[in-house]
């Protein structure tokens, strides 16, 4: 009955809790009612409900607390409010260190150092006695302190001492640790010699500590020394293969564990087989998995980082199969095989391990973020932008590192709508963090390749520091738009913030001068490369000049620059100065260039089909037949065009010749319309 009272008044309004008798709120007469009020606390769904309830226990009963009610009233706080569980250790009536102790872990665990030691001065002060337990928690004190801790871990020693804790095997090893840990070997060196027992603890703690100093001899001396009093687990050794600095070591260390006799767990054969993997011996760690019995989850992942890591997709597919015939996969194991598949741009795996993923459950912001920069870089923007809609429907927050795959597969698209709305949510999310200089170039050429070139230039001026990809993205964007004078007024804007440009900013004002026709300004520039900047201009550099003179009809002099041979010409400068000789219809130039390409590249079929055209426009068909035939001989299709056109917030896709749109009837018959019109104007 008391209980259901208790429990029924923790939830009465404040006002209706008043008008409770006095007598009724919390009898603690005895240990059945003490019982009711840590069941009543029990109940408490939140921090305002726990202090409420223990207002009224106080109403009632005054300050002083029982050992039971205080260490339930303690744990509870420790959860939210650490200073109320100190209010409550200094109302306790009944002292002891087991309260004390959880109070000064919890604020130690919080990095609230100064607050740990201030209780455990309230427990002395208070006089209760410190146990074989306070110590060794007061000694992670020292590991957090930025300055001090060896004289903080000198001073806990001394006071552990001091009460008698010498012999304390648990004393001395968290000592060990705390000494280790802030640097002072010597000082855990003694402690571990006067020791009068040691246990297993302790022998792996000092290795821990030599091979951290990397003094391997003097690790190998103690695991000797050790084994004549304490056989070596698992830990131990697992510490000791981290002194292994080669392939001969580790096969070394392997054969003494076998040597040894010690049984070798299978946390220890993971620890074997990935350092195998980390040297690159895959022939060795393929013979450890096959002979271990059981494998677990960690097994199968070293395995399959293995076959990731050398852009072995199959296998690595292969040994996912296998394992879940095993065990479970983990989120670590999808995450290992995108990765791979993302990193050597092996994708064609990628949707069927994001349906495995699904279909054991997992769906968290690594795996997600690593499955969005996979179909980016594979070409599936579609799914790139569904699998985003996901991830904020899931209130997973991407890194700014992983929104650029998105923004790549809007500017891929042309899904401007699209590109806005991720705008919007960077300035929401991402504007002031590290990171967000590289997505906000980014979004200023979705802009570009959108086609929405004044909110390029907006988004930016609003990029508070401009470094020179920025310059020199604001130049590209320019030129692709055919605004040759507006990429000079940046590439000058660029100067008066005595930003050096390197060649790539020279490319895109090169370029960017080549499409509008700024003879003139192209070749000054180029000049000042070399002889203001100390640049020295290459084959691309060239290759923006050569076309450039071929669109401004100056086609002998493009052709007299690839000859003089300042660089090794390729096939794109010949096909540049090939589409030069077409459209001016130089068909002897055309022919030699022509001949140049396809020595080059007799394979590319996009050359042949240019040489075609080149041909067509000279009205030579018996050479566009020739050109044709030779295609067909070699199996050299070009691949078709392809555009894409958002229409209300829907990207819809064409590829050159396809009838597949739903609406692909209205839209050949606008076609045909405008081309009449043309026609006739």
């Amino acid at each position: 009955m008391v209980s259901l009272f208790v429990t029924s008044v923790i939830y009465l309004p404040h006002r209706l809790r008043l008008l409770i008798p006095h007598h009724l709120r919390f009898p603690l007469s005895s240990s059945d009612s003490a019982a009711a009020v840590i069941y009543g606390l029990n109940s408490c769904r939140n921090l305002q409900i726990l202090k409420q309830t223990h207002a009224l226990f106080i109403v009632s009963n005054g300050q002083e607390h029982g050992f039971d009610v205080a260490s339930k009233l303690a744990s509870l706080y420790i959860i939210n409010d650490l200073s109320s569980s100190v209010s409550v250790l200094k109302d306790t009536k009944e002292p002891n260190s087991f309260i004390w102790n959880a109070v000064i872990k919890a604020h130690i665990n919080s990095r609230l150092v100064e607050s740990a030691f201030f209780v455990f001065k309230l427990m002395r002060k208070k006089g209760v006695s410190c146990d074989g337990y306070t110590f060794p928690i007061l000694s992670k004190v020292a590991v957090l302190l930025e300055s001090g801790g060896t004289c903080f871990a000198g001073m806990i020693h001394c006071m552990g001492m001091r009460m008698g804790f010498q012999s304390d095997v648990y004393f001395c090893n968290t000592m060990i640790e705390a000494y280790m840990k802030t640097g002072c070997f010597w000082n855990a060196l003694k402690v571990f010699d006067e020791m009068p027992s040691r246990d297993l603890v302790s022998w792996t703690s000092m290795i821990s500590g030599c091979v951290s100093e990397g003094n391997t001899s003097r690790a190998f001396g103690f695991l000797n020394e050790m084994r004549r009093e304490v056989e070596p687990n698992e830990v131990t050794l697992i510490v000791m293969l981290q002194t292994c600095p080669s392939v001969l070591e580790v096969r070394q260390f392997h054969g003494y564990v076998i040597k040894c006799g010690s049984s070798i767990d299978q946390s220890l054969k993971n620890s074997i087989l990935k350092k195998y993997i980390d040297f690159g011996i895959a022939n060795d760690s393929r013979v450890l998995f096959g002979e271990t019995g059981s494998r677990d989850v960690v097994s199968w992942n070293i395995m399959i980082h293995l076959y990731s890591s050398k852009g072995n997709s199959t296998k690595a597919i292969d040994c996912l199969n296998k394992m879940m015939c095993e065990v479970k996969p983990s989120i670590e194991t999808f995450t290992l095989i995108i990765s791979g598949l993302g990193e050597f741009e092996n994708h064609s795996h990628g949707k069927q391990v994001h349906c495995l993923a699904l279909k054991s459950g997992f769906f968290d912001d690594i795996l997600s973020t690593c499955l969005l920069d996979l179909y980016a870089k594979s070409g599936y923007f579609e799914e790139a932008i569904e699998l985003f809609k996901q991830m904020l429907a899931a209130k997973v927050k991407p890194e700014p590192e992983n929104m650029r795959s998105f923004v790549v597969a809007c500017m891929h698209l042309g899904a401007l709508r699209l590109g806005k709305a991720v705008h919007g949510y960077f300035i929401r999310n991402y504007f002031s963090e590290e990171g967000a200089r590289s997505l906000e170039t980014s979004i200023l050429n979705m802009y570009v390749k959108c086609g929405d070139i004044f909110s390029a230039r907006n988004c930016f001026n609003k990029i508070l520091v401009k470094d020179l990809v920025t310059w020199s993205s604001m130049i590209e964007g320019y030129g692709t738009h055919g605004l040759g004078f507006e990429a000079l007024q940046v590439f000058d804007e660029m100067m008066v913030e005595n930003i050096k440009p390197n060649s790539i900013t020279f490319l895109s004002l090169l370029s960017a001068c080549s499409h509008s026709g700024l003879l003139h300004e192209g070749c000054e520039a180029l000049n000042s490369m070399k002889w203001k900047f100390g640049i020295e201009p290459e084959l691309d550099h060239y290759t923006c000049v050569v076309d450039l003179l071929g669109r401004s009809g100056k086609i002998k002099e493009a052709l007299s620059i690839i000859l003089k041979k300042v660089v090794i010409p390729d096939s794109k400068i010949w096909s540049a100065l090939l589409s030069a000789a077409r459209v001016h219809e130089d068909r002897k130039i055309g022919a030699y260039a022509a001949e140049k390409v396809l020595g080059l590249e007799s394979d590319n079929a996009g050359y042949y089909t240019l040489c075609s055209n080149v041909n067509a426009s000279l009205k030579r068909w018996d050479e566009v037949e020739e050109v044709r035939s030779v295609m067909k001989e070699m199996n050299l299709v070009k691949c078709p065009g392809w555009s894409c056109l958002e229409v209300k917030g829907v990207v819809h896709g064409f590829v050159s010749g396809d009838r597949l749109h739903c609406r692909v009837d209205e839209i050949y018959a606008m076609l045909e319309c405008l081309n009449r019109n043309g026609l006739e104007v």
